[in-house]
């Protein structure tokens, strides 16, 4: 836990200088149609990775701009250097760096750092979640909400919002009968938000390891729940998750699976 601890505080260091400027010419490249990525991408990643091959050599090490691998039967590392890429590059300070630590399909341990506001969010499989603000600690618990309509939720789109595995018919049923839908753009900090008792429930589609890994760990412990949009258990491979404070899921997946129409996202 330290290491990842001082790897995402390293690397936040390098995010905030990239931030502080102003953007400059051909500094976002793009992925996909919708799916940037930044020089401050690159340079936290290389940060964060290094750190951990340091101190685990034998460990594989996932992370979204493609540096490190996995290692057959070893735990495995999944870095997102900098979640809220589209954010940052509008110089809009909602982002965060998430690191968790995975042994087969099970998430041991989860850091998420939201720069902009110094909160740090960690967690350890079996030993809760915590949030320390500044010199601030507290253990993290997820909200009692027992009403959608008395619900904050969150959601994401994926970086190809024109396929069939979109999900603007969830959002449109949810702004009918959820007090209000936010999509803040980075899926780590909100899965946080929802182990804070911030946020309700959050879900997206067609995410991918190094998104998801930390923060559904967080909530977890926090003691909410994560699954599949379809319902099914949550494992690292899980794409399109479901988390919430566990009292509102049984009504949202009745929800996704009976009152809208076409895919809805998957755990493979």
């Amino acid at each position: 836990m330290d290491v990842a601890v001082r790897a995402v505080r390293e690397a936040a260091d390098v995010l905030r200088a990239y931030f502080a400027r102003p953007p400059k010419p051909g500094e976002v490249r793009y992925k996909g149609p919708v799916n940037p990525v930044t020089e401050a991408d690159h340079a936290s990643e290389a940060c964060v990775v290094s750190r951990l091959r340091e101190a685990f050599p034998d460990h594989g090490v996932v992370a979204e701009e493609g540096r490190g691998a996995r290692a057959d039967g070893a735990p495995c590392w999944y870095v997102d250097p900098l979640d809220g890429t589209t954010n940052f590059a509008h110089r809009l300070p909602w982002f965060g760096i998430s690191v968790a630590l995975a042994e087969g399909e099970h998430v041991r341990l989860g850091v998420v750092y939201h720069p902009a506001l110094d909160e740090l969010f960690v967690a350890e499989r079996g030993a809760g979640a915590w949030l320390l603000s500044g010199e601030q600690l507290w253990r993290l618990e997820v909200s009692r909400t027992a009403r959608l309509q008395e619900a904050l939720v969150a959601t994401g789109t994926p970086t190809d919002i024109g396929t069939t595995g979109n999900n603007l018919p969830q959002i449109v049923t949810m702004l009918k009968l959820a007090e209000d839908v936010r999509q803040m753009g980075s899926a780590a900090l909100n899965l946080c938000y929802v182990a804070a008792g911030r946020l309700d429930a959050f879900w997206e589609p067609d995410l991918n390891p190094w998104d998801v890994a930390a923060g559904a760990l967080m909530v977890l412990e926090a003691g909410g729940v994560v699954t599949g949009m379809d319902g099914s258990p949550y494992a690292v491979t899980t794409r399109s998750p479901l988390a919430t404070n566990g009292v509102l899921h049984p009504q949202i997946l009745a929800l996704f699976q009976t009152r809208l129409e076409g895919p809805f996202g998957t755990s493979a």
